[in-house]
């Protein structure tokens, strides 16, 4: 029996754009077990919300995460709007669905790069984070900041889109469609592309939903669940349908997030046509008594505010499930039997955010 030894593997590595810490155990080069480390960059967000009035700590809840930032302070919002019963006017919604797939298509376009560069093609990840840039600049254009952006309130939004910025934005959405075709084909069909990720890291769909995967690396296992399906925001007048794929190994959690680039490039342009006229937001009175699980649909999967008012100008309680929590289990199900040199592109494909995880 060939002798076992333990790997550690991150907090640093070369691969990897996250804190995260597994321990692998391996014989030979071959994974057998690995063991999860959480906790290393633990920040204590949730107790600041004892330290600043709820309609403040809408900032806080946008810094848990700097890509999915806009969906934080969104899935928040709404659940105070909830507990205080706000009714959130129609072109707020509209706008929250907008920004929220912004970050979704940026979102994805970063991790495509990272993706890539896991796998060694450098020139992948500069054109992948090339059309990123496209995405930023709409978002610093329309809410003044390129990832923390600010806008989401409870209430409503902070900011409008201007008619001739929003028609702006629907004329360069075909021609940017197009370019992440042009870069979705790439990862979709490329020989090499297929030959290094088709049967690594897979995991089943009834594994998938047991583990409580969420996201991309469920619906890559055939599990069709997206929070996006129960209409929250605008999403319920736009009639999404979730992307999914079935073979649950790391091209079907790639092939995933390519096509839901697509997806979200649709939302934003039926969004945009559809875009009712009216005020952006309602004046807020009174505090915040009760309790709710606001649920939101991040690039990664879906998130869990869970928020309790006591009456007071401060929340008593608020506690955060992100995704990548959730996908952690399913993670360790999928490393035993790969390949040492294979580890970093399993662990890239269920897209880690560890500053979400952590907080």
């Amino acid at each position: 029996m060939p002798e076992r030894i333990i790997v550690p593997f991150g907090p640093q590595h070369p691969v990897l754009p996250e804190p995260i810490h597994l321990d692998l155990v391996l014989e030979d080069e071959k994974v057998v077990e690995a063991i999860p480390s959480i906790g290393y960059i633990h920040r204590g967000l949730e107790r600041l919300v004892q330290k600043r009035e709820y309609t403040e700590y809408v900032y806080v809840a946008e810094r848990i995460c700097g890509i999915c930032s806009f969906i934080h302070a969104l899935c928040y919002s709404q659940g105070v709007e909830h507990i205080m019963k706000i009714e959130v006017p129609d072109r707020a919604r509209y706008l929250r669905t907008i920004w929220s797939e912004c970050s979704r298509i940026h979102s994805h376009l970063l991790w495509l790069g990272l993706f890539a560069d896991g796998m060694g093609f450098e020139n992948l990840f500069m054109r992948s984070w090339q059309l990123r840039e496209s995405v930023l600049d709409v978002l610093e254009d329309t809410t003044g900041g390129r990832v923390i952006q600010g806008t989401c309130k409870v209430g409503g939004v902070r900011r409008d889109i201007g008619q001739e910025k929003l028609d702006e934005m629907h004329r360069t959405l075909d021609p940017f469609e197009q370019q992440c075709r042009d870069l979705g084909d790439v990862f979709l069909n490329d020989d090499t592309v297929k030959y290094r990720l088709k049967g690594l890291g897979v995991i089943s769909k009834d594994e998938a939903y047991d583990l409580g995967a969420a996201g991309p690396t469920a619906r890559g296992s055939g599990v069709a669940m997206d929070h996006r399906e129960t209409g929250y925001a605008a999403y319920g007048d736009l009639g999404f349908k979730p992307v999914v794929e079935t073979t649950g190994d790391c091209y079907a959690r790639c092939a995933v997030r390519v096509k839901e680039v697509y997806a979200s490039i649709d939302l934003i342009r039926r969004a945009i046509e559809e875009m009712p006229e009216g005020p952006i937001d309602v004046k807020v009175k009174g505090t915040p008594d009760g309790e709710y699980f606001s649920r939101a649909e991040q690039p990664r999967g879906e998130v869990i505010h869970y928020l309790k008012g006591d009456g007071s100008k401060h929340l008593a309680r608020a506690r955060i499930r992100t995704p990548t929590l959730a996908n952690i289990p399913p993670l360790v199900k999928m490393l035993p039997g790969i390949q040492l040199a294979d580890v970093p592109v399993v662990v890239l494909s269920i897209d880690p955010c560890i500053g979400c995880m952590e907080r």
